[in-house]
């Protein structure tokens, strides 16, 4: 804004270090003091050993880094720079869906010399947009829900269920065929398994059954990804500018 300034970059997370937080591996929360257990900790799972004691937040997949130098007021704005970190990682730029493996460095900031404009009035859009911007700039994209079904059906149906597969933008995995009866995995995304139980029953005469095998998330195609942000965006009655990078 007019009277500061924040400079960010966005990259995507090490996989490692994604995993790491899914599974609990790597603690989430503000780091407020020196922790050498947790710099110890990222730099046995890659992480560059000088940028470790710079993370300041680990939030629902997502890591902060504030790398500035000479920053005499960076202990006034640090909370609200997180708290407007952890905003944008839960309701991002592209349809306020939430964000997972970014890795968001705060490179430089310039604060208004005077204490009354550096209040969270003047700080949080600053902040805010700025990520924002730099994840947009970054060619963000969104990810959908998808699990892995197990299909069991007769053999004589294992074509039906694989035609009802491709049609639901779905993936065949594995196939295990004995004797009369067929195992089908498949990937199927969340939301095209609306009707799936009844189009299961009417293409196999009943006779086949399908449970959740495993879950998570995969990027939507190309194809699809103006569309459904369009779709959310108008759902949420998001209608604001969006803010580019410099």
């Amino acid at each position: 804004n007019k009277h500061n300034k924040f400079y960010f970059k966005v990259a995507p997370l090490d996989p490692k270090l994604r995993d790491a937080i899914k599974s609990g591996e790597l603690a989430e929360g503000r780091i407020k003091k020196k922790v050498p257990q947790l710099w110890e900790k990222l730099s046995s799972l890659g992480f560059d050993a000088k940028e470790a004691r710079k993370v300041k937040n680990i939030y629902k997949g997502n890591i902060l880094i504030e790398d500035t130098r000479g920053q005499v007021h960076m202990g006034e704005v640090i909370e609200l720079i997180n708290d407007m970190f952890e905003d944008v990682m839960r309701a991002g730029p592209l349809a306020r869906e939430p964000c997972i493996g970014l890795l968001v460095t705060l490179a430089d900031m310039s604060l208004h010399e005077d204490s009354i404009h550096r209040g969270p009035a003047q700080v949080y859009p600053a902040v805010r947009e700025g990520i924002r911007a730099a994840i947009r700039g970054g060619g963000a994209v969104l990810y959908e829900p998808v699990q892995v079904l197990q299909f069991d059906t007769p053999t004589r149906f294992m074509g039906e269920v694989s035609k009802l597969l491709s049609s639901k933008r779905g993936q065949m995995l594995e196939m295990d065929s004995r004797g009369e009866f067929t195992t089908i995995k498949g990937k199927l995304p969340v939301a095209e398994m609306f009707g799936l139980s009844n189009d299961i029953r009417s293409s196999t005469e009943g006779r086949a059954s399908f449970s959740v095998v495993d879950q998570g998330f995969e990027k939507l195609p190309n194809e699809l990804q103006q569309k459904i942000i369009n779709q959310i965006r108008s759902r949420k009655g998001i209608v604001e500018e969006e803010t580019t990078a410099e």
